[in-house]
């Protein structure tokens, strides 16, 4: 099997339960560990696991401990050993801008400019009674469970908190301090990455002021942590955050505005700017949803082959793909922004708790919003509704099917993981094709966007090809094709996609 890299974004509340008391912890990932290796996933993504009064755990309360709910540091370096014996990776979400009023930086220096911990804490007076907002000018959040805390913004730009940062990060490096990195963190997701954060001119060149000099220290560590960096532009193929702040990859946003859209053209033009531009396509983490973003179940009204479709595009054309816990199977959810007031309910929706079994209640299922608020009377979760592990985990024709195909096709194919996307003209408007090409493989991929069935004639150079034998070996699909010299032709069915591999007498096309 050839070696690839397929992450699993996991909201962490919401996954597993192992205790019972309805929330997601630590332990209840070390123990679906064996369920996301049969799916083919490589590493998985942790939202953050610090303390904070609100549910995301996003707004520390206390960057050092563990939150809890979630278990014990002891929890988390067992989960961590667990995660390595499997051959896989960890990376832990780290939102290291903003804290709490109940941060000790916070409740010594508010009101106390004498404070040692004044200069961690950015104040917009010199009595240091206005702390500075935070993103949208906030100066506090509502959770949904009727909580409110003060937030306020952490000032990158101090030395102390400068090497107190790199102190945090280098513990979860190297928590055993003895450099076999064992127990230690395979990479962080640095969420919320601004040069200038929030717009604020005093907190301005932060990717040459604090980022990259922060990450340069920690490779000292161990070189081979990788920093994955969540642009805040999701305009932004995140050229700047790899070239002056020095992450290792940055997340597709681009690419994923595309992929929704269905439209051929805007995939196209996204594929070329986020491939063949700045930025080497490895250093793109390719995405169709996440925990600030519609499902994309919701997004196509659950449409099964729109499924398949979105399955298809995240996983076949290019880049790192990250697949967003309950992905799989067609979990639903939307929320954003005053669905439900102003309230970090809001987004519970796109956060919903893992459907493991047929029945919304059951073993593990981490249901810590129920009957809490509005989101759970409109909550997506029901009854043998076909959108659970369960119900899909043994069934060859289901979506959790479908994604385990594809991740093993990347398996045999070294072209879907590291081969160029090259894009094939043809004569429809709703089909997009192209070509994933490496030294010696070439994989063709059609994708019918259109509810109804196109002839398609692509544009390719095939008079290499053999005359002996199969010249189009179908991998997904097993849709008729006819070959010329000049390319292909095939009727595309409504919504489906097809993919073959090509194969020539000295393999040098």
């Amino acid at each position: 099997m050839i070696k690839d890299e397929i992450i699993y974004h996991i909201f962490l509340r919401s996954f597993f339960d192992s205790n019972g008391d309805t929330h997601g912890d630590l332990t209840g990932v070390k123990e679906k560990l064996d369920y996301l290796r049969d799916l083919g996933v490589t590493s998985i993504m942790l939202t953050p696991v610090y303390k904070s009064v609100f549910y995301h755990n996003y707004f520390a309360d206390d960057f050092e401990g563990i939150d809890p709910l979630y278990g014990s540091r002891i929890d988390y370096i067992e989960l961590v050993k667990a995660v390595h014996q499997k051959g896989m990776k960890i990376y832990m979400d780290m939102e290291i801008q903003y804290v709490t009023e109940d941060h000790a930086w916070f409740k010594a220096s508010y009101g106390n400019p004498s404070s040692p911990y004044s200069e961690y804490i950015v104040y917009k007076d010199e009595e240091n009674h206005l702390p500075e907002t935070v993103i949208f000018n906030l100066s506090g959040l509502h959770g949904y469970n009727n909580t409110y805390r003060r937030v306020t913004t952490v000032n990158l730009l101090s030395r102390r908190v400068q090497d107190y940062m790199y102190s945090l990060f280098a513990y979860w490096i190297d928590p055993l301090g003895n450099g076999s990195f064992e127990y230690g963190i395979d990479g962080f997701r640095l969420d919320h990455m601004m040069d200038t954060l929030d717009e604020k001119p005093h907190l301005s060149q932060l990717f040459t002021g604090f980022w990259r000099p922060l990450i340069k220290r920690l490779k000292k560590i161990n070189p081979t942590v990788v920093f994955l960096g969540e642009q805040t532009d999701w305009d932004s193929y995140g050229a700047d955050h790899i070239q002056q702040a020095g992450v290792d990859k940055v997340f597709a946003f681009r690419l994923r505005e595309a992929f929704i859209s269905f439209s051929k053209d805007k995939i196209a033009e996204a594929v070329d700017a986020a491939f063949h531009k700045d930025i080497d396509q490895n250093r793109q983490m390719v995405f169709i949803e996440n925990h600030d973003v519609h499902r994309f179940a919701t997004v196509v009204n659950s449409n099964p082959d729109a499924l398949r479709i979105g399955a298809a595009l995240n996983l076949l054309t290019g880049g790192v793909p990250v697949i967003y816990y309950g992905q799989e199977i067609g979990m639903k959810g939307d929320g954003g922004f005053g669905k439900y007031g102003n309230s970090d309910g809001n987004d519970i929706p796109r956060r919903e708790a893992m459907r493991w079994h047929a029945t919304v209640e059951g073993r593990g299922m981490a249901l810590w919003y129920k009957n809490t608020g509005p989101w759970w009377n409109d909550s997506s979760l029901h009854d043998h509704d076909g959108i659970s592990v369960e119900e899909q985990q043994l069934e060859a024709s289901s979506l959790w099917s479908f994604y385990r195909k594809l991740i093993l096709l990347r398996t045999k194919y070294r072209a879907l993981i590291s081969g160029s996307h090259i894009i094939l003209p043809n004569n429809s408007s709703a089909v997009y094709s192209f070509m994933r090409r490496s030294e010696n493989e070439r994989i063709v991929i059609l994708i019918n966007f259109s509810d109804k069935s196109e002839n398609v004639q692509v544009e390719l150079d095939l008079s290499k090809m053999s005359r002996q034998g199969k010249k189009l070996i179908p991998l997904i699909g097993k849709i008729p094709v006819r070959v010329y010299a000049s390319g292909l032709k095939v009727t595309m069915p409504e919504q489906k996609v097809g993919v073959w591999e090509i194969r020539y007498d000295n393999n040098n096309y």
